[in-house]
Protein backbone atom coordinates (compact mmCIF):
# COMPACT_ATOMS: atom_id res chain seq x y z
CA UNK A 1 0.00 0.00 0.00
CA UNK A 2 1.04 3.62 -0.29
CA UNK A 3 1.72 5.87 2.32
CA UNK A 4 -1.64 7.74 1.35
CA UNK A 5 -3.11 4.77 1.36
CA UNK A 6 -1.87 4.04 4.99
CA UNK A 7 -3.15 7.29 6.37
CA UNK A 8 -6.99 6.44 4.80
CA UNK A 9 -6.81 3.20 7.49
CA UNK A 10 -5.15 5.65 10.50
CA UNK A 11 -7.81 8.57 10.39
CA UNK A 12 -9.43 7.96 13.29
CA UNK A 13 -6.50 7.37 15.40
CA UNK A 14 -4.63 10.81 13.51
CA UNK A 15 -7.94 12.57 14.73
CA UNK A 16 -7.40 11.36 18.56
CA UNK A 17 -3.54 12.46 18.54
CA UNK A 18 -4.28 15.89 16.75
CA UNK A 19 -7.37 16.50 18.71
CA UNK A 20 -5.33 16.04 22.15
CA UNK A 21 -2.47 18.05 21.17
CA UNK A 22 -4.08 20.68 20.08
CA UNK A 23 -6.77 20.68 23.32
CA UNK A 24 -3.91 20.42 25.48
CA UNK A 25 -2.80 23.26 24.30
CA UNK A 26 -5.67 25.19 24.16
CA UNK A 27 -6.82 24.43 27.90
CA UNK A 28 -3.51 25.93 28.81
CA UNK A 29 -4.84 29.49 27.49
CA UNK A 30 -8.32 29.33 27.03
CA UNK A 31 -10.85 30.96 29.41
CA UNK A 32 -14.07 28.41 30.56
CA UNK A 33 -11.37 25.68 29.57
CA UNK A 34 -12.89 22.66 31.15
CA UNK A 35 -16.59 23.90 28.80
CA UNK A 36 -13.97 24.21 25.69
CA UNK A 37 -12.00 21.07 26.33
CA UNK A 38 -14.78 18.71 26.93
CA UNK A 39 -16.79 19.91 24.16
CA UNK A 40 -14.03 19.44 21.94
CA UNK A 41 -13.30 16.28 23.27
CA UNK A 42 -16.47 15.07 22.92
CA UNK A 43 -16.71 16.48 18.95
CA UNK A 44 -13.44 14.43 18.16
CA UNK A 45 -14.85 11.17 19.37
CA UNK A 46 -17.63 11.28 17.33
CA UNK A 47 -15.24 12.50 14.26
CA UNK A 48 -13.33 9.54 15.13
CA UNK A 49 -16.22 7.06 15.44
CA UNK A 50 -17.66 8.23 12.06
CA UNK A 51 -14.42 7.80 10.53
CA UNK A 52 -13.73 3.74 11.81
CA UNK A 53 -17.33 3.27 10.51
CA UNK A 54 -16.55 4.05 6.74
CA UNK A 55 -12.76 3.29 6.94
CA UNK A 56 -11.80 1.01 3.95
CA UNK A 57 -10.86 -2.79 4.96
CA UNK A 58 -7.35 -3.41 4.89
CA UNK A 59 -3.71 -3.59 6.59
CA UNK A 60 -0.95 -0.38 6.67
CA UNK A 61 2.16 0.25 7.75
CA UNK A 62 3.32 -2.82 6.88
CA UNK A 63 0.97 -4.75 8.24
CA UNK A 64 0.96 -3.38 11.38
CA UNK A 65 -2.84 -1.95 11.82
CA UNK A 66 -5.22 -3.67 10.20
CA UNK A 67 -8.65 -2.74 9.56
CA UNK A 68 -11.79 -4.72 9.42
CA UNK A 69 -14.77 -5.48 10.70
CA UNK A 70 -14.44 -6.38 14.10
CA UNK A 71 -11.85 -3.34 14.79
CA UNK A 72 -14.66 -1.29 13.12
CA UNK A 73 -17.08 -2.08 15.96
CA UNK A 74 -14.81 -2.04 18.42
CA UNK A 75 -13.77 1.11 17.68
CA UNK A 76 -17.18 2.89 17.35
CA UNK A 77 -18.32 1.47 20.86
CA UNK A 78 -14.99 2.50 22.61
CA UNK A 79 -15.10 6.12 21.31
CA UNK A 80 -18.67 6.31 22.13
CA UNK A 81 -18.14 5.04 25.73
CA UNK A 82 -15.29 7.53 25.69
CA UNK A 83 -17.65 10.90 25.00
CA UNK A 84 -20.05 9.00 27.89
CA UNK A 85 -17.41 8.76 30.62
CA UNK A 86 -16.41 12.70 29.35
CA UNK A 87 -19.72 13.95 30.01
CA UNK A 88 -20.17 11.83 32.58
CA UNK A 89 -17.38 13.23 34.64
CA UNK A 90 -16.81 16.27 33.75
CA UNK A 91 -20.24 16.91 36.31
CA UNK A 92 -18.50 14.68 38.55
CA UNK A 93 -15.81 17.32 39.15
CA UNK A 94 -18.00 20.14 38.81
CA UNK A 95 -20.13 19.55 41.84
CA UNK A 96 -16.50 18.49 43.65
CA UNK A 97 -15.72 22.06 42.11
CA UNK A 98 -12.66 20.43 40.66
CA UNK A 99 -11.18 22.30 37.22
CA UNK A 100 -10.08 19.84 35.48
CA UNK A 101 -9.69 20.51 31.84
CA UNK A 102 -7.15 17.30 31.65
CA UNK A 103 -9.34 14.99 32.38
CA UNK A 104 -11.39 15.34 28.68
CA UNK A 105 -7.56 15.46 27.15
CA UNK A 106 -6.47 12.15 29.09
CA UNK A 107 -9.41 10.30 28.06
CA UNK A 108 -8.74 10.93 24.49
CA UNK A 109 -5.41 9.23 24.79
CA UNK A 110 -6.66 6.39 26.28
CA UNK A 111 -9.53 6.43 23.40
CA UNK A 112 -6.39 6.18 21.25
CA UNK A 113 -4.31 3.75 22.54
CA UNK A 114 -6.86 1.49 22.72
CA UNK A 115 -8.18 2.24 18.92
CA UNK A 116 -4.34 0.93 18.27
CA UNK A 117 -5.04 -2.11 20.15
CA UNK A 118 -8.15 -3.30 18.66
CA UNK A 119 -6.02 -2.71 15.25
CA UNK A 120 -2.93 -4.33 16.22
CA UNK A 121 -1.27 -6.76 13.74
CA UNK A 122 2.04 -6.62 15.22
CA UNK A 123 3.49 -6.98 18.24
CA UNK A 124 4.94 -3.24 18.36
CA UNK A 125 1.92 -1.49 17.50
CA UNK A 126 0.37 -4.05 20.29
CA UNK A 127 2.94 -3.21 22.86
CA UNK A 128 2.22 0.49 21.98
CA UNK A 129 -1.30 0.87 22.39
CA UNK A 130 -1.32 -0.89 25.16
CA UNK A 131 1.25 1.50 26.93
CA UNK A 132 -0.52 4.16 25.65
CA UNK A 133 -4.35 3.51 27.04
CA UNK A 134 -2.38 2.28 30.07
CA UNK A 135 -0.51 5.81 30.82
CA UNK A 136 -3.41 7.53 30.61
CA UNK A 137 -5.63 5.64 32.99
CA UNK A 138 -3.11 5.52 35.39
CA UNK A 139 -3.29 9.41 35.74
CA UNK A 140 -7.37 9.02 35.32
CA UNK A 141 -7.04 6.62 38.59
CA UNK A 142 -5.40 9.54 40.56
CA UNK A 143 -7.70 12.19 38.70
CA UNK A 144 -8.97 13.57 42.13
CA UNK A 145 -6.02 15.42 43.61
CA UNK A 146 -6.78 16.38 46.56
CA UNK A 147 -8.44 12.42 47.75
CA UNK A 148 -6.21 9.95 48.98
CA UNK A 149 -7.81 7.24 48.27
CA UNK A 150 -7.58 8.19 44.66
CA UNK A 151 -3.81 8.88 44.86
CA UNK A 152 -3.68 5.57 46.60
CA UNK A 153 -5.84 4.13 43.76
CA UNK A 154 -3.22 5.66 40.92
CA UNK A 155 -0.05 4.72 42.84
CA UNK A 156 -1.15 0.75 43.07
CA UNK A 157 -2.43 0.69 39.41
CA UNK A 158 1.04 2.31 38.16
CA UNK A 159 3.12 -0.04 39.87
CA UNK A 160 1.46 -3.19 39.42
CA UNK A 161 1.03 -1.89 35.61
CA UNK A 162 4.58 -1.32 35.52
CA UNK A 163 5.19 -5.56 36.18
CA UNK A 164 2.40 -6.23 33.51
CA UNK A 165 3.73 -4.43 30.84
CA UNK A 166 7.66 -6.45 31.77
CA UNK A 167 5.72 -9.49 31.44
CA UNK A 168 3.80 -8.38 28.01
CA UNK A 169 7.64 -6.90 26.86
CA UNK A 170 9.35 -9.82 27.73
CA UNK A 171 6.70 -12.13 26.25
CA UNK A 172 6.62 -10.63 23.02
CA UNK A 173 10.54 -10.72 23.11
CA UNK A 174 10.55 -13.93 23.23
CA UNK A 175 8.41 -14.44 20.53
CA UNK A 176 9.96 -12.86 18.34
CA UNK A 177 13.45 -14.21 19.16
CA UNK A 178 11.86 -17.68 18.47
CA UNK A 179 9.34 -16.89 15.49
CA UNK A 180 11.71 -14.31 13.59
CA UNK A 181 9.12 -11.89 13.24
CA UNK A 182 6.70 -9.61 15.44
CA UNK A 183 3.60 -9.67 12.39
CA UNK A 184 0.90 -12.01 13.90
CA UNK A 185 0.67 -13.53 10.42
CA UNK A 186 4.34 -14.59 9.84
CA UNK A 187 4.11 -16.05 13.69
CA UNK A 188 1.34 -18.12 12.63
CA UNK A 189 3.26 -19.37 9.60
CA UNK A 190 6.48 -19.85 11.70
CA UNK A 191 4.69 -22.10 14.44
CA UNK A 192 2.19 -23.91 12.24
CA UNK A 193 3.91 -27.33 12.61
CA UNK A 194 4.10 -26.62 16.50
CA UNK A 195 5.49 -23.84 18.45
CA UNK A 196 8.40 -24.36 20.79
CA UNK A 197 9.24 -23.66 23.79
CA UNK A 198 10.73 -20.42 23.71
CA UNK A 199 7.32 -19.46 21.73
CA UNK A 200 5.22 -21.22 24.40
CA UNK A 201 6.93 -19.39 27.04
CA UNK A 202 7.00 -16.24 25.27
CA UNK A 203 2.79 -16.76 24.31
CA UNK A 204 2.36 -17.68 28.84
CA UNK A 205 4.24 -14.03 28.94
CA UNK A 206 2.22 -12.20 26.98
CA UNK A 207 -0.90 -13.84 28.03
CA UNK A 208 0.16 -12.60 31.80
CA UNK A 209 0.30 -9.23 30.36
CA UNK A 210 -2.91 -8.88 29.00
CA UNK A 211 -4.45 -10.89 31.48
CA UNK A 212 -3.98 -8.25 33.76
CA UNK A 213 -5.22 -5.32 31.50
CA UNK A 214 -8.68 -7.53 31.81
CA UNK A 215 -8.72 -8.15 35.67
CA UNK A 216 -8.53 -11.97 34.91
CA UNK A 217 -7.82 -13.92 37.38
CA UNK A 218 -5.47 -14.69 39.07
CA UNK A 219 -3.71 -11.09 37.72
CA UNK A 220 -6.74 -9.34 39.32
CA UNK A 221 -5.23 -7.35 42.46
CA UNK A 222 -4.90 -4.39 41.65
CA UNK A 223 -8.80 -4.34 40.85
CA UNK A 224 -10.24 -3.69 44.15
CA UNK A 225 -8.27 -0.95 45.63
CA UNK A 226 -8.10 1.18 41.87
CA UNK A 227 -12.08 0.72 41.36
CA UNK A 228 -12.81 1.47 44.84
CA UNK A 229 -10.15 5.05 45.08
CA UNK A 230 -10.52 5.83 41.72
CA UNK A 231 -13.35 8.94 41.02
CA UNK A 232 -16.47 6.77 39.97
CA UNK A 233 -17.15 7.82 36.19
CA UNK A 234 -13.41 6.45 36.00
CA UNK A 235 -13.93 3.65 36.81
CA UNK A 236 -16.87 3.36 34.97
CA UNK A 237 -14.74 4.01 32.01
CA UNK A 238 -12.20 1.37 33.58
CA UNK A 239 -14.88 -1.26 33.61
CA UNK A 240 -15.73 -0.69 29.97
CA UNK A 241 -13.91 0.61 27.03
CA UNK A 242 -10.22 -0.93 28.44
CA UNK A 243 -12.08 -4.33 29.03
CA UNK A 244 -13.51 -4.75 25.54
CA UNK A 245 -10.27 -3.59 23.68
CA UNK A 246 -8.19 -5.92 25.40
CA UNK A 247 -10.37 -8.69 24.81
CA UNK A 248 -10.23 -8.01 21.14
CA UNK A 249 -6.76 -8.08 21.28
CA UNK A 250 -6.59 -10.99 23.27
CA UNK A 251 -8.62 -12.92 20.59
CA UNK A 252 -6.86 -11.36 17.65
CA UNK A 253 -3.46 -12.21 18.69
CA UNK A 254 -4.62 -16.32 19.99
CA UNK A 255 -6.69 -16.55 16.88
CA UNK A 256 -4.53 -14.70 14.01
CA UNK A 257 -0.85 -15.16 15.74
Amino acid sequence: MTFSADLALAVPELILAGSALFLLVAGAFAPKRTLLVGTGAVLALAAAAAAAAVSPVGKAFGGGLVSDAASTFAQVAIYAASAVSIVLGQRWFARRGVDNFEFPVLILLAALGMGMMVGAADLISLYVGVELQSLALYVLAAMHRDNAKASEAGLKYFVLGALSSGLLLYGASLIYGFAGSTKFAVIATAVHGGAGTGVLFGLVFLICGLAFKVSAAPFHMWTPDVYEGAPTPVVGFFAGAPKLAAMLLFARILTEG
